[in-house]
């Protein structure tokens, strides 16, 4: 069977694109910090470099444009005259002055002088101003690179979902591992199964969104994710799977998104890891193998098997039938 176009991807990434905003692409400017963290690290580095640029070219510009209304460009070289900067001669020695008192260098060779007011409050402004743009530029960043995304990244799921038999009740089984020592506090996983319906009414549900019990009401789905685990749906009445069996699997077009979030013990982040199993990935009759055994004093898991799957015998047909 030819691939379609799956909702979510295999790496988690959602394939949903937002057009047509008109009037309300103005709601990302009512959240300007929140737009440039979300956006991608090229542009952040560009308005990072830009923005910092050009504030530095401006308050040069100020600075030498006061030294040049008070004539102190002509007279800097007289040792009797008092300039506002001292030795200010021309827009590169402005613009050092500035990048000294920027950055509380104060080398002691440029410094204001006391007769002059309208440079002690530029200097005021300066200051507020920096503070302000150091406050959200280096916060931008520092928030985005603090995001955990690179951490759902040592969070894997199995290539494909299985559909067998455990404990004498059929049930659609996966995998999720954790790749670091470090744990995951507080892991939870949901699956949503997303398939086109249409109700009774005759209204069309294109990629309609529907739960799938993990073991919620039984806390299964709070995960202690030290070792692989297998997580398990039981199919049964309640179950959207309740009439699927191996046959009518060959025909049906949905979508299983699995959704692992917890907390990362390192640094008390939330994280979440996503994927997605279509009907082509769904083997029927199959179990995963043991990845897992005793070592001297210590348990070690051997993820070369985490993705592979052996056959068992499996009844093809439905729990309905």
């Amino acid at each position: 069977r030819r691939q379609r176009q799956r909702f979510v991807d295999k790496n988690g990434r959602c394939n949903v694109q937002h057009g047509n905003l008109g009037g309300e692409s103005s709601r990302y400017l009512s959240d300007l910090f929140t737009t440039l963290v979300d956006l991608k690290w090229r542009w952040n580095l560009l308005i990072f470099l830009l923005t910092y640029t050009v504030a530095w070219l401006i308050m040069a510009s100020m600075w030498w444009g006061i030294a040049y209304l008070r004539g102190d460009l002509h007279q800097a070289h007289d040792e009797t005259y008092s300039p506002c900067v001292a030795n200010v001669y021309n827009f590169p020695s402005a613009f050092l002055f500035f990048i000294e008192t920027e950055a509380t260098i104060g080398y002691g060779h440029r410094y204001i002088t006391e007769r002059c007011p309208e440079g002690i409050i530029l200097f005021l402004f300066q200051s507020l101003l920096g503070s302000v743009v150091d406050a959200f530029l280096i916060g931008c960043i520092f928030i985005k690179m603090s995001q955990p995304k690179k951490r759902a990244e040592t969070l894997m799921f199995s290539r494909a979902a299985v559909v067998a038999q455990r404990d004498g009740k059929l049930c659609l089984m996966f995998r999720v591992g954790n790749l670091r020592n470090s744990h995951m506090v507080s892991a939870q996983i949901r699956c949503k199964l997303i398939k086109s319906r249409q109700t009774p009414e005759g209204e069309f549900l294109p990629l309609d969104q529907c739960e799938l019990d993990v073991g919620f009401g039984t806390g299964a789905d709070q995960l202690f994710l030290v070792s692989p685990l297998t997580i398990c749906h039981e199919i049964d009445s309640r179950s959207p799977f309740f009439s699927l069996s191996k046959r009518s699997l060959r025909s049906e077009q949905f979508e299983i998104v699995v959704i692992l979030e917890g907390i990362v013990e390192t640094t008390g982040m939330t994280c979440q890891a996503r994927t997605s199993y279509t009907e082509d990935e769904v083997l029927w009759g199959h179990r995963f193998l043991p990845v897992m055994s005793l070592e001297d004093g210590f348990f070690r898991v051997d993820y070369s098997q985490f993705h592979d799957t052996f056959e068992v015998p499996t009844p093809p047909y439905s729990v309905k039938e």
